[in-house]
């Protein structure tokens, strides 16, 4: 286990709804529950949150709380960094899915000639901007940050100067470059997306599986696919949000949507991505206990996060 650290994340100022903080011991509850020891086969690390920012009201409505944001990108960043310069494997347990963009970040400053690839399983494409974005919430946004876009040919919003240069600002965290490449990102079950989301998708020709092709293909082909699509890239990152699980199953997130996976399909699904040998980082992120009831949306999260972690562990 040495060469693997659970890092955790309590942030959940870019969410729409509070408690995805609670996420994460919501997730060791789940452990207990199931009698698994789990979490004292790992020395995890916190990373500081800024959910204190949230008691200050929020003075960006294009972008809310992105002062907030902006200080904890940095310190996922900085950390997601240090750790794979000592080549070892992140395993993220976040809360709201803003911070994905400080990871992205701290894998490509470790290691800035490799190809990063990313496979991003969620229901939602998250590539908005504060000139594009319909809520303001930035966990819409970390992959438009990583591929330094602000998608003007879909603006609706005017951000103040504010805003503006603190997303500059964040788009810069760890070199002003793209940090991936657009066509660099694999969609697995996105499914709720907006005009401005499906310009860019289009426009940068990315893949994504529906869960309609999961069903049609198998899960097994759609992994085989899906690292396919990366076959340049000489890394991979993959993150799991919970809400690419089908609402009837994800009540304990932010944002539910219908026709989604089953916890089966995505427990198969990510067991099988992470045998790759190019996968560097994996995370989950968005489990809401306040959401919920009796920890299941934890629990089935849980479930997901033991067996990637054994299947990552059998072929480390």
């Amino acid at each position: 286990m040495r060469n693997i650290k659970l890092v955790e994340v309590r942030s959940e100022i870019a969410a729409g709804t509070r408690g995805a903080s609670l996420g994460i011991d919501a997730l060791k509850i789940a452990s207990l529950d199931k009698t698994s020891d789990f979490f004292t086969r790992f020395d995890p690390i916190h990373v500081q949150d800024a959910n204190n920012f949230l008691w200050r009201g929020n003075k960006h409505p294009h972008a809310k709380y992105i002062d907030g944001v902006y200080q904890v990108l940095k310190n996922v960043y900085s950390t997601i960094e240090s750790l794979r310069l000592e080549k070892i494997f992140p395993i993220i347990l976040a809360g709201d899915h803003s911070t994905a963009a400080g990871t992205i970040m701290g894998i490509k400053a470790a290691d800035p000639e490799k190809r990063l690839g990313v496979i991003w399983i969620d229901a939602h494409a998250d590539l908005h901007t504060p000139y594009t974005t319909p809520s303001g919430n930035m966990h819409g946004m970390p992959l438009a940050m990583c591929i330094q876009t602000d998608n003007l040919e879909c603006q609706v919003n005017d951000p103040s100067e504010e805003t503006k240069q603190y997303w500059e600002k964040i788009k810069k965290i760890g070199g002003d470059n793209p940090k991936i490449k657009a066509e660099d990102i694999v969609f697995i079950s996105v499914r709720d997306t907006e005009e401005a989301e499906d310009h860019l998708i289009k426009k940068f020709g990315m893949k994504n599986f529906t869960t309609e092709e999961v069903r049609s293909i198998g899960v097994k082909k759609v992994a085989e696919m899906a690292l396919d699509v990366l076959k340049e890239c000489e890394q991979i990152y993959i993150s799991f949000d919970v809400d690419s699980l089908d609402s009837s199953i994800s009540v304990g997130t932010g944002t539910p949507v219908p026709n989604g996976l089953t916890v089966d399909e995505a427990l198969a699904l990510n067991t099988l991505l992470i045998k790759d040998k190019r996968v560097c980082c994996w995370e989950i992120v968005e489990v809401n206990p306040t959401l919920d009831t009796e920890n299941l949306m934890a629990e089935n999260a849980f479930d997901i996060l033991e067996a990637t972690t054994k299947s990552l562990v059998d072929n480390f």
